[in-house]
């Protein structure tokens, strides 16, 4: 007895299982190789294999929304047949070959015959990485549910303290994969590697996290002899699903009111089976009820994280930003927040924690819709269905002066109007250009309504109207750039990659869009006698609203973030009987998969001509799901599947001791008898 203490003592860390250290070191390195790959996807799709955006975005959505609905299938084989310890290690092998198949296929030189640095037959580029990545999601998803189930495995009953702390490391284990993951690899991909052509190097940035895969793998399976692991009880799920229907329908056959109620619906399979099971299936079938609402919350919770990037801020940034607080909010929350309110002796149950979770992410909602109420105040003003704008730009080399109804502006050489200058379409009926010395000339133009006009002045009586084409700010805070020819000739002009080719005399080229940054246009005449000298114009100012003013909605989506999730996962775990935890793991995961997929039918359905108007009804909607929530959880009654599975093994026991008993109080049979 003193030799088991000792190993149990050698094996234990601070009052943790040491094994649980084996397991956030795996989950670490395998979030690290799943957000890694998942950062290259798009530009892999678009740059590398050719697609279009719209048909990139398809294949990214259902690869991912795969990867929250194959947990379910991990679950099943987990709990059924495998075991938790097998079912990893077995799908971390196909995860690790999927995330080397991809990392295979975008190698270019594999069918780069003529090395022109182009692959020369992209059947074999897309056969693999679809290969790869079917064996991703389902390797990612198969384990997801496992391996937090896994660890929740390793702790004694008594050590729910420990447990409890257990998922919020797990939690942070897995932001902090991710936010290394989505920094590093695209630094990778911008390296240039190849035989024959250097290219962007996509080998090595797939490559790195297949290699953290197989790490992840290696780090797990050296831990194997520290694990505690439960044997499958055989096909669960299917005398789950079987005592289910078969209780559905002994009610239906018993619904005459000469038959009396039972306590519970599952009670109506007595009849076939056991108490045990039945217990086990209410355990679950409570929680899942409990998990209704969850869905909805999900699919708003992604809004806001597709639409946080309200300033500078793009979505891959968002992602970072995000786990950088989660990093540093969990152990706050752990360590601070809640003993805090323990020590008011407020009794924060995991249910209460979640719904304020959910309120949290509400007021995320709020927030921002404050927020965009403020850029509001500082964007421009474009012209409505009944009106036009008109901005003068003097490009000539004398002054000139151009009268409007109601208003005449006076323009030095080279410069334009501060303002585009609103009208009502009636209204407008004049326009004449004018300089001292000089005729009036009438402008006559048939103006669009709806849009934005630029009147190029260089002559009492030359002009040309340009409709600008914008009607709206550039999205993504990308910058439009434009140029307005004063020669008597065309020239084109180069902006980095992008051309503005023949730009016609006294004349304006369409806008080209540029992602932020500094721009040095280089343009010269078409006869090559020189560059000419460049004035600049702004159109559309900037956002001058503080960055600092979107840091509450992020506190606040993080918290609730790490309020909500983590308890979820603790939560699944600490109420699933000890044969259905990864079950009860995946069914929290598959309300993940279920808010995703509610984003994507109905993206785009609803338009809002005001942005903080959706805002605030997404902030309403979350806040009517969090009131359902908390209303469900304040009828749900607590179990600890431990006691109760403890309870039937006792009474197993004593009805094993009393036939045993009834066996030997039976006299032998004697030889002369017989």
């Amino acid at each position: 007895m003193g030799d088991g203490l000792e190993g149990r003592l050698s094996q234990d860390c601070f009052g943790y299982p040491l094994s649980i250290f084996f397991i956030v070191v795996n989950e670490f390195c395998e979030r690290f190789s799943y957000y890694g790959m998942r950062a290259l996807l798009i530009l892999y799709f678009t740059r590398f294999i050719g697609w279009d955006d719209n048909l990139s975005t398809a294949i990214y959505h259902t690869f991912v929304a795969l990867c929250y609905l194959t947990p379910i299938l991990g679950a099943l084989i987990a709990d059924s047949w495998l075991g938790k310890f097998k079912t990893i290690v077995s799908l971390s092998i196909v995860y690790t070959i999927g995330q080397a198949v991809t990392a295979v296929s975008s190698i270019h030189d594999l069918t780069d015959f003529d090395h022109d640095g182009t692959p020369d037959n992209l059947s074999v580029h897309i056969a693999l990485s679809m290969t790869g990545l079917a064996l991703i999601a389902l390797g990612t998803g198969g384990i997801k549910p496992c391996v937090s189930a896994f660890g929740g495995d390793q702790f004694e009953e008594g050590q729910e303290k420990q447990r409890n702390r257990f998922f919020s490391i797990f939690y942070l284990a897995i932001n902090a994969g991710s936010l290394l993951s989505t920094i590093i690899t695209p630094m990778l991909r911008v390296q240039l590697c190849g035989i024959h052509s250097k290219q962007a190097c996509y080998p090595l940035a797939f490559g790195v996290p297949a290699a953290l895969m197989a790490v992840s793998l290696i780090v797990f399976v050296i831990g194997s002899g520290m694990y505690k692991k439960f044997q499958p009880q055989g096909n669960i799920m299917g005398k789950v699903v079987k005592c289910i229907g078969f209780a559905i329908k002994n009610r239906f056959r018993h619904r005459s009111k000469a038959f009396p109620k039972r306590e519970h619906w599952l009670d109506w399979a007595r009849e076939k089976y056991n108490e045990r099971l039945i217990s086990q299936i209410k355990m679950v079938t409570r929680v899942m009820f409990l998990y209704i609402p969850l869905p909805m919350f999900w699919a708003l919770f992604d809004q806001q994280v597709l639409k946080a990037g309200l300033l500078e801020l793009q979505p891959d940034q968002m992602q970072t930003v995000n786990a950088i607080l989660i990093i540093i909010m969990v152990p706050i929350m752990d360590a601070v927040v809640y003993p805090l309110i323990a020590k008011c002796g407020f009794n924060f149950t995991s249910l209460k924690k979640m719904t304020v979770g959910m309120f949290l992410a509400s007021m995320a909602f709020v927030v921002a819709a404050i927020v965009q109420v403020e850029i509001d105040k500082t964007l421009p003003v474009f012209p409505k269905q009944n009106e036009v704008q008109v901005k003068v730009l003097n490009i000539g080399n004398s002054s000139m002066t151009v009268s409007f109804p109601g208003s005449v502006v006076t323009l030095p050489q080279m410069t334009q109007t501060n303002e585009f200058m609103t009208f009502d379409v009636d209204k407008l009926t004049s326009i004449n250009i004018s300089s001292p010395g000089s005729p009036i000339t009438p402008v006559t133009y048939n103006f669009e309504q709806g849009h934005r006009h630029t009147l190029l002045v260089w002559d009492p009586i030359y002009y040309r109207v340009v409709k600008d084409g914008l009607n709206q700010k550039p999205e993504k805070g990308e910058n439009g750039i434009r140029f307005v020819n004063s020669f008597d000739e065309s020239f084109n002009i180069t902006v980095g990659e992008n051309a503005f080719v023949n730009v016609t005399s006294h004349n304006a080229s369409e806008y080209q869009f540029f992602s932020l940054g500094v721009q040095t246009p280089s343009a010269c005449l078409s006869n090559d006698t020189g560059c000419p000298k460049m004035y600049e114009f702004e159109d559309i100012s900037p956002n001058t609203i503080n960055m600092a003013l979107q840091i509450p909605q992020y506190f606040l989506l993080t918290c609730g973030e790490v309020v909500f999730s983590v308890t979820g996962l603790e939560f699944s775990y600490s109420q699933a009987p000890s044969n259905m935890k990864s079950v009860l793991q995946a069914g929290w995961l598959l309300t993940v998969a279920v808010g995703n997929i509610i984003v994507l039918i109905v993206a785009g359905a609803g338009q809002f001509s005001e942005q903080w108007a959706e805002y605030i009804l997404f902030a309403a909607l979350l806040l009517v799901v969090c009131i359902i929530f908390a209303i469900m959880a304040r009828f749900y009654t607590y179990v600890n599947p431990a006691e109760i599975e403890a309870r039937f093994d006792n009474e197993d026991e004593k009805k094993n001791l009393e036939n045993m008993n009834k066996y030997a109080t039976v006299a032998p049979i004697s030889q002369t008898q017989m």
